[in-house]
């Protein structure tokens, strides 16, 4: 890419915060949409964000911080969705489709739609009349702590349209985050939201005191759960093993920065979803993502067993012991 890229981030959280890490680390003109005008005025001040991995330097000179979501999206040509999905809807609220003529849009988003069901690139597509090649998503194994500290990291870059996927690809990829494009964007995005509900029930059984014996095989046939609902709504050919997939699904069931892994713990160790959710400063995306699934697989009937579980104690108050014990049954 020649010419800086005219990039907008909506989000003020630790992952939005990270891609502006990123994106600070080559040539860009950055706008940064933040909700709290406490949280803007201290960037802009003080150069760093007081209520997410604070120790990211934020350079005045390439991020321009804006809390009217008009002025944030007017000069760009690339918006980056960076907020929970159940409250995309409201950081867009206002916008109408024409403001976003000729402009992309890339969702770094890894949860969907609650109440529609609906992944983030399709509500988009037909909120904004956005063209489907125009559209990507940020996918891979990759948390904003280990951003923030400069750890090697990988992203995967997914579209219909593969040299949009390669263009996104090319101004995300730095110093310490290698990028790579690929056209398995329903695959990358349903794999992404699922293996949060993977994180739950890693977190509530670990909560419940199982080892890592019990979650190697815990993640084992998750896997094989992602692989027959993936190839039920979207088939095509795919190596789930890639890191996108596989990846992605490791660092979230397994890694103590994983928010769903956490919430889930909480959930085991007896906190009730309210008080889990009042326990955690961040957005724990499983929780949303697990009824969302749920109600899709009533159309496609997919063996689910883990996804079946971790929604029975999250929405139907099941005990996690006595859902635990059900799940041990089926697991191989």
């Amino acid at each position: 890419m020649n010419q800086p890229a005219r990039i907008t981030v909506v989000g003020g959280g630790s992952w939005a915060t990270a891609i502006i890490k990123i994106l600070s680390e080559g040539n860009n003109h950055i706008r940064w949409w933040l909700r709290s005008q406490r949280d803007a005025t201290h960037i802009k001040k003080f150069h760093h964000n007081p209520s997410y991995l604070s120790d990211v330097q934020i350079s005045p000179r390439k991020v321009r911080v804006c809390t009217k979501i008009k002025d944030a999206l007017t000069a760009s040509e690339f918006i980056i969705l960076a907020v929970p999905a159940a409250f995309v809807s409201d950081a867009l609220q206002g916008v109408k489709p024409e403001q976003l003529a000729g402009k992309s849009i890339i969702s770094a988003i890894k949860g969907m739609i609650p109440e529609k069901n609906q992944l983030i690139t399709d509500w988009a597509e037909q909120a904004f009349d956005v063209p489907s090649g125009r559209i990507g998503v940020i996918a891979g194994p990759c948390h904003a702590e280990e951003v923030a500290l400069e750890k090697q990291s990988y992203l995967t870059i997914a579209s219909q349209n593969l040299e949009f996927a390669s263009e996104v690809a090319q101004f995300l990829n730095g110093r310490f985050v290698q990028t790579s494009p690929l056209d398995d964007i329903y695959g990358v995005e349903y794999c992404a939201v699922m293996k949060n509900i993977i994180a739950l029930a890693c977190g509530i059984t670990h909560g419940l005191g199982y080892g890592d014996n019990f979650q190697a095989v815990l993640v084992s046939n998750a896997m094989q759960e992602i692989r027959r609902f993936v190839d039920k709504v979207y088939p095509m050919q795919r190596d789930l093993s890639a890191s996108a997939y596989l990846g992605d699904l490791l660092v979230t069931a397994y890694s103590p920065f994983s928010r769903n892994r956490t919430f889930g713990h909480l959930i085991g160790r007896g906190y009730s979803v309210q008080s889990a959710q009042m326990e955690m400063n961040m957005i724990a995306e499983g929780y949303y993502a697990v009824k969302s699934i749920h109600e899709i697989n009533r159309h496609h009937g997919v063996l689910m067993p883990i996804m079946e579980m971790v929604y029975t104690v999250l929405y139907e108050k099941t005990s996690p012991v006595v859902a635990t014990n059900a799940l041990k049954a089926v697991l191989k």
